[in-house]
């Protein structure tokens, strides 16, 4: 009998333990990161081939208490080294662990290394060679204080590397740590399992070989116990014998197909299919491309089984908001297509699992790499209205999708309704960016936009007074809606908290997708970036107020100051301007509107483009102007600007400056979005300008309910 020690990643030891009884080995003894336990040569091989949680194997040469790197060095030479390899073997010492006098494992795994090949040359025999990359032994180290345990790791290379994973998609599960999901998800081997959004397929491919007894390592090529002079060959090929036996065996038994996987992304699915045709599962496991949206239960309604999943999620969930559309329309589909299944979710975000509004009965903690996980378990049960439910809501709301879970049925209804007025006014408008729903019920304080094929929910914030939790599920109640009203696939939907904004917040990054495309409006087309940025490159709001430029503008000289991405420029350009010079301090923003000019095939040397603090500029701008726009921040302390800005106070500096530049004909349209912002018509006076309000005449359709969004003023000379 050998003492051996089993590694196994933190959380799993208990089930390790199980599962190395019913392998045969005794004397199992659960510690911090593995199980120690004793087994025949049979067993040990055994272990090696069948052991689905294991990392590695380990065979402990000596354990020991050492307090220095002389100490460490001793006992390393002191070992008989040639009783486990010969010189001619390759090695690779793998350090773990330190103490006060060890305190990096690069210099402790060297004095390991100088000590094996000292013992070899103090024995008359050639210096072993090192090989980092496929070594034919491994020797372990592991140090913890003064405690020194040296193994020999019977594995090679770690155990969760099963050889039929050659392709994989984003961040996926190591093997091991699919074992154990399956294992713990409450799955009945014969029963259907699927896995909805299955990436490469490593879940549905563990529980696969569970079913027909295939060993993980069966067929693993390369061994840390190859080279070993301990190896006992006899007892490894009986071992490996029986086991080939019993997968042909069983495969040829199991031919039913009723593991099922989906992933909204075809190629990694192909992936999926040549990992399954690898791990000898191919025939067993069915494949579909599909959105989490339309998810439907592949099987006969007798058929009760499992589904089990591993959803994408990011380390902060404010980083990856779409995930709450993600988790709480899986959540609605689980519920209509999946009762009396058992469901099991692996996460790293629990927040997220709350999406999913089902009640766990069983969890389990677990580390995927350096994230703290959890997996829960659930189960669907039929779901019965009161006596008192509201059924007229129900029945409303399943007009908009049949199969839909009754959520928020108020802001639902009020979407559908906006929808049918909205989408068929900006059809003959030709418009394919607007607004469907802006705060038009308190209890939902949030904006909905169209953007072509895709979905922009933003949040506004809640005041102070409103619980967060009950405001937080009110949006996730809204997601679902929002979904289910429209039918666009999860993936088209955006969410993003809106704030009021301080200081340089307003241009925020959020994130660094890159992901543009173009939407068209009144002719013109216009780049947008829904993801990275708060806004989108585009002002909704401002639609007519550029449509107005656009008409303005033919045979004249337009600024369009505080430019942003440049859109207002694109009207005026395509309405035949003389010129077009659009100035903004943002290099991002004015890069922006170039890809705008160009898209709309504007070119040529009268449309300049210049990046520049917008008041400094002006104040030093020789040239003149028929039209100039100007849409200012309602305050700003950027600090590429030598002074604050806010619009209520400065307004009558910039309009000074602005009718400098102003020729006697021309006209400045001046907009800003500050809340009761109060025009100063005596400093106009005093400049002999004089403004007429037409905020209500640039106040398109999707915005009229919210009358103070922003106010534009036309500001001439006197005559």
């Amino acid at each position: 009998m050998k003492q051996l020690f089993a590694t196994t990643s933190r959380g799993f030891e208990e089930l390790l333990k199980v599962e190395l009884t019913e392998l045969g080995a005794t004397e199992c003894r659960v510690v911090q990161g593995g199980v120690h336990f004793q087994a025949t040569d049979e067993i040990q091989y055994k272990v090696l081939l069948w052991s689905r949680l294991s990392s590695r194997i380990l065979l402990p040469l000596v354990e020991t208490k050492i307090y220095s790197d002389l100490d460490l060095y001793s006992t390393v030479i002191s070992q008989n080294w040639l009783e486990l390899f010969d010189e001619r073997t390759t090695f690779l010492v793998d350090f773990n662990g330190t103490n006060q006098d060890i305190r990096h494992t690069q210099f402790g795994a060297m004095r390991v290394k100088d000590g094996i090949v000292d013992y070899f040359e103090r024995n008359g025999k050639a210096r072993p060679t090192v090989d980092k990359d496929n070594p034919d032994i491994r020797i372990h180290t592991y140090l913890n204080r003064e405690n020194l345990i040296v193994s020999l790791d019977l594995s090679g290379d770690a155990l969760h590397i099963r050889g039929y994973r050659e392709e994989t998609g984003k961040a996926p599960l190591r093997e091991t740590l699919a074992a154990a999901i399956v294992l713990r998800s409450g799955w009945q081997q014969g029963t259907p399992l699927l896995d909805p959004m299955c990436g490469s397929g490593t879940l549905l491919i563990e529980a696969a070989q569970m079913e027909v007894k295939i060993a993980p390592q069966l067929y693993r090529l390369r061994w840390g116990f190859d080279f070993w002079k301990g190896h006992n060959q006899d007892a490894w090929d009986k071992v490996k014998k029986e086991a080939l036996s019993l997968a042909e065996f069983e495969c040829s038994k199991n031919t039913q197909a009723h593991f099922y996987g989906l992933d909204l992304d075809h190629r990694v699915l192909e992936k999926a299919k040549k990992n399954a045709k690898s791990a000898g599962v191919a025939h067993l496991i069915q494949w579909k491309q599909g959105d989490i949206a339309s998810l439907q239960n592949p099987f006969d309604k007798e058929s009760i089984g499992t589904v089990i999943c591993n959803p994408p999620y990011g380390e902060r969930i404010g980083t990856t908001p779409a995930l709450i559309a993600l988790y709480s329309v899986f959540g609605q589909r689980l519920k209509q297509q999946f009762v009396d299944w058992n469901v099991s979710i692996f996460s790293g975000e629990p927040t997220l699992l709350d999406c999913l509004r089902l009640r766990s009965h069983r969890q389990f903690k677990a580390k995927n790499g350096p994230l703290d996980c959890v997996q829960k378990n659930y189960r669907i049960s039929q779901r019965k209205l009161s006596d008192n439910a509201d059924k007229s809501a129900v029945e409303n709301s399943l007009e908009f999708n049949e199969n839909s879970v009754q959520m928020a049925p108020d802001f639902a209804n009020r979407l559908q309704k906006n929808i049918k007025k909205i989408e068929k006014w900006a059809k003959q408008q030709g418009l394919d960016a607007y607004r469907l729903y802006d705060a038009d019920l308190p209890e939902y304080n949030l904006a909905v936009d169209r953007y072509a094929d895709n979905i922009v929910i933003q949040e506004y914030a809640a005041p102070k007074t409103i619980d967060e939790n009950k405001a937080r599920q009110r949006l996730l109640d809204a997601v679902s809606a929002t979904l289910a009203v429209t039918g666009i696939e999860t993936n088209k939907l955006i969410l993003k908290v809106r704030q009021k904004q301080k200081g340089t917040n307003q241009y925020e990054k959020l994130a660094h997708k890159g992901e543009y495309f173009y939407v068209t409006e009144y002719g013109a087309k216009l780049w947008v970036n829904l993801t990275d940025y708060l806004d989108t490159g585009l002002f909704l709001d401002h639609r007519l107020t550029r449509k107005m430029l656009g008409e303005m503008a033919k045979d004249k000289d337009f600024l369009n100051l505080f430019a942003y991405t440049g859109s207002a420029t694109v009207h005026a350009a395509l309405g035949k301007a003389k010129s077009t010079t659009t100035v903004d301090m943002s290099n991002t923003y004015l890069n922006w509107a170039e890809q705008n000019l160009l898209l709309n095939d504007i070119e040529g040397k009268q449309h300049k483009l210049i990046q520049a603090d917008c008041l400094q500029w002006l104040e030093h701008c020789d040239r003149q102007f028929d039209l100039i726009f100007v849409d200012p921040p309602t305050f700003s302390n950027s600090k590429r600007m030598e002074d604050s800005w806010d619009v209520q106070r400065d307004h009558i500096k910039l309009m000074s400056n602005l009718k400098r530049i102003l020729r006697k004909e021309g006209t400045i349209v001046f907009s800003n979005n500050k809340r009761g912002f109060k025009m100063d018509f005596d400093g106009l006076a005093t400049l002999g300008l004089t403004a007429v309000e037409i905020s209500a005449k640039t106040l398109p359709l999707d915005f009229q309910r919210n009358k103070q969004i922003h106010n534009c003023w036309l500001i001439t000379l006197k005559a």
